[in-house]
């Protein structure tokens, strides 16, 4: 038996994105680049921000994590799901099952509320700019930061120690490339009903802390940056704010589509190929999104190509 858990199945088969055989190679290899681009574009952007002095602020304080989030997103996900394209049965056992799925409860959660906690980053630069340095100081962007990764915690604990009390028996095919809550909810064999309360109450909670949070934020911004004269600078603010309202409609939007949906086979096996798109190619846009229109970070990869040039030549 699994530890913890009264369930006669020790494992886990997952059935994967595709059954058919032709498409296996490609998706391996697609989604091989997808992985290695997420992973380079993300590790790149926090170590960019850590050693450019010059994007020591707030704003790259929270996009820093924002990076580390999908980081964990690409390497709680992607690995395991290569293996389904490769092998002829995905075997994961049970407790690296309960493990995937606290970390991506753990992710999920933690980027819905640090997309928040951006949005009110970019309302108090916008509307309260010389009240910024005071009310977005180190203290504060530490304490939000923690509080983002508690919230993540929580859920996650809440969801996985409520799974660990669901009962499996025969059937362990998991209609997914992961471990997600709706798909093993569906082979359990015992009441799944305060299973569905807990993720009843943490989905409102979550949904509606960040997006009234969000939508909140934007609606001052918008009104604030109408009341602008200067069309340069009407321009500039909203500049400013494009990239993150893009990673956060790209995110909802992707995540509506996996989760509001009726749960019927069709709808799962849709939700696979919606959650495609929020598991693994969010982030790996979310660096693209932020670094190709941002002319902070092109300066910062400016000055280090520059540096490393210098360094280059004084050695010759």
């Amino acid at each position: 038996m699994a530890a913890g858990n009264h369930s006669t199945v020790t494992e886990f088969i997952l059935a994967g994105l595709t059954e058919t055989p032709e498409l296996q190679l490609p998706f391996f290899l697609f989604f091989l680049g997808v992985c290695v681009v997420t992973v380079l574009g993300n590790l790149s952007m926090i170590t960019l921000i850590r050693l450019s002095s010059h994007l020591h602020t707030p704003r790259y304080y929270f996009l820093s994590s924002l990076s580390f989030i999908d980081l964990c997103y690409s390497t709680v996900i992607t690995p395991k799901m290569l293996v389904s394209f490769v092998t002829e049965k995905n075997i994961i056992s049970y407790p690296e099952c309960m493990t995937q799925l606290y970390f991506f409860a753990f992710c999920i959660i933690s980027e819905c509320h640090m997309l928040a906690v951006m949005a009110y980053d970019h309302y108090v630069a916008i509307c309260k700019p010389l009240l910024y340095n005071v009310t977005m100081s180190y203290h504060v962007c530490s304490w939000l930061v923690v509080q983002v990764y508690m919230m993540g915690l929580i859920g996650a604990t809440a969801h996985t120690g409520c799974m660990l009390r669901a009962v499996f028996c025969k059937d362990k095919i998991v209609n997914h490339y992961f471990c997600d809550l709706f798909p093993l909810l569906e082979l359990s064999c015992s009441r799944t009903y305060i299973n569905e309360v807990v993720l009843l109450c943490f989905s409102i909670f979550n949904f509606l802390a960040t997006t009234l949070t969000i939508l909140g934020s934007y609606v001052s911004i918008i009104a604030s940056i109408l009341r602008i004269c200067s069309t340069e600078s009407r321009s500039k603010a909203f500049s400013t704010c494009s990239s993150h309202m893009l990673a956060v409609t790209i995110f909802y939007v992707s995540a509506a589509f996996v989760y509001l949906q009726p749960s019927n086979v069709s709808s799962m096996d849709q939700g696979k190929v919606s959650s495609v798109f929020s598991t693994i190619i969010v982030p790996m846009l979310n660096p693209l999104i932020y670094s190709l229109r941002n002319k902070d970070v092109k300066v910062a990869v400016n000055k280090m190509i520059e540096k490393r040039l210098s360094c280059i030549n004084e050695d010759f």
